[in-house]
Parts: C-alpha cells; structure tokens; sequence
C-alpha cells in the first residue's frame, strides 16, 4: 500500500511491535513491557506500520473485534516526519480496515478536533491516576471485612469462560483470545474478587518502564476496588501503579484520588457512532488505552 513517494504501509513484524512499544514510550505513554504478546493475538493484521524508503517512520493499531467493533490506537508518527502527510496516509489505511464497524479510540485530549473531523465523538476521558496507594488497616476500605464474604483470588484458577462473560459486561465485543493472552502472560499478575461463586471484581498489574500499569480495574463497588488495588500494588516492585480512569464515574476518580493516586495523563475516549452500553459504574480503570 502507497500514498507519497517512497511510502509504503504494511503490516507490522516482530520486530515491529517492539520498535511500536518502544515510540510509545517515547511519547510517554508508558505501555506495559508485555503488552504486545497480547495485542497481536487480538487482531493479528490490525498493526499498520508505514515506511519511508525502507525505514519505518509512523504506526497505528486498527484492531477488529467481533463482527462489529474495532479500536484504533497507536497512532504516531516519528517527530521527523509530522506535517508532511505521512500520517494520515497511515490514519486513512487504519479506518479503511475498519470501515463499516462501530469504531473507538482513546486519543490525547490536543487532537479531539481532528478526530471529530473524521466522525468521532467525545463519550468521556480518561485520566491516569499514579502513585503509591495507601495502605489499609486491618479494617480499613483496602480489607476484606471491608467488603464482607469477597475472597480475592488468583484469576488464573477461575474457569475462562467466567472471566470472559465477565468482561463482557465493560466492553462493546468479545476478545476471548486477547483476554486469555491479558491475564496470563509471565511477569504480570491477575486477580479475581469472587463472592458466592460470582465474579465482582478483576484486575491486572503488569510492569512498565515507569509506574506499573494496572488494568482492567473492575469492582462491583468501592471496597472491592480498593481491595484489588492494594493488592495489585504489592506485586510490584515498589508499589507504584498507574490506573485510567474514566471521567464518567466520578466515585472511581474520589477513590483513587483518596488512596494517594494523583492524575498525571489524560486521554478522549472517543467513538464513531452511539457509544456503546456499558456497565461504567463497575469500571474504576479501562484494560488499554491502546485496544480499549
């Protein structure tokens, strides 16, 4: 595929993924170190990288799900090469791969008005929360007499299909394969909160170049919340994590904020078409800023 001279976007390799992560580092988005093994079972012909004259110059993610939803993320372009056109060639192969779908992004607030050019529009934001979150007492709203009969235990030992009607409840498709590949993958760590045989909450921590990033954070209420986060934090090496948090539930923003966390990125959350029915009181931090 070409649009400029000497242009040329194809699909990522291997080694793609990785100079991908390493770009959105540089921009300071802080990606999980694995996260990449997960995104390429999700949709592996949905990394778009462009190359000029050989040398990759510009990415971005149009990942499909289902039958009817996709998710752009990881749209860059190398600071060299921005305002010569590269990028929205790269851009219009990203939304031809997903023409027809129902179509969501989490774009940096500054570029709002160019996704609305091309028929997104702001659901609610993303803000990242970040720092190390205050211990509990043996009563206090991170233990489990907080939120009495909730055991919290290790997603992994929980049947699949669980975990997935689960997380149907907080996105638009099913993403099984991405899902499985999320919660197991070496060096990160998930955990169910599980009442009477029912899953009420699920998170994942997993290391980053800076704070260690956790999401999903689901919670059927605060005090299951703060139970996984406290949790999820003493699995890291020095207990710093970084959540984002949707705008659209307020209590979630008063929760973290009152354990420590302070906000430090934002994102738009943003959608083609009516955005979808989810269950946002029980969302206190969305899985990816990158595949939603």
């Amino acid at each position: 595929m070409t649009g400029l001279a000497g242009f040329e976007i194809n699909g990522a390799s291997v080694a793609d993924m990785a100079l991908i992560r390493d770009w959105a580092d540089e921009e300071g988005w802080n990606p999980g170190d694995s996260d990449r093994f997960a995104f390429a079972v999700a949709d592996p012909g949905g990394f778009l990288v462009g190359r000029l004259r050989g040398e990759p110059v510009a990415c971005i993610s149009a990942v499909r799900y289902g039958a009817g939803f996709g998710f752009i993320g990881f749209y860059i372009a190398r600071p060299e090469v921005r305002g010569q056109g590269y990028g929205i060639q790269l851009w219009r192969a990203g939304t031809e791969r997903l023409d027809g779908r129902l179509v969501g992004l989490d774009g940096v607030i500054e570029q709002q008005h160019n996704y609305r050019k091309s028929g997104f529009r702001s659901a609610w934001n993303n803000v990242r929360h970040e720092g190390v979150p205050r211990a509990a007492g043996p009563s206090g709203p991170g233990s489990e007499e907080a939120a009495p009969g909730v055991r919290i235990v290790d997603a992994a030992t929980l049947p699949f299909g669980q975990l997935a009607a689960y997380d149907r409840r907080f996105f638009p498709a099913p993403r099984d394969a991405f899902l499985a590949a999320w919660v197991g993958l070496p060096g990160r760590t998930a955990l169910a909160a599980v009442r009477d045989g029912r899953i009420e909450g699920l998170g994942v921590v997993r290391p980053g170049s800076g704070a260690s990033r956790i999401g999903p954070l689901y919670a059927s209420g605060p005090a299951v919340a703060t139970a996984l986060l406290l949790r999820l934090a003493e699995r890291t090496p020095d207990g710093a994590v970084a959540v984002d948090v949707p705008d659209a539930h307020p209590r979630a923003a008063a929760l973290l904020g009152g354990l420590g966390l302070t906000p430090t990125f934002e994102t738009a959350r943003m959608y083609t078409g009516q955005e979808p029915d989810l269950d946002l009181t029980g969302m206190y931090g969305v899985t990816s800023l990158e595949l939603g």
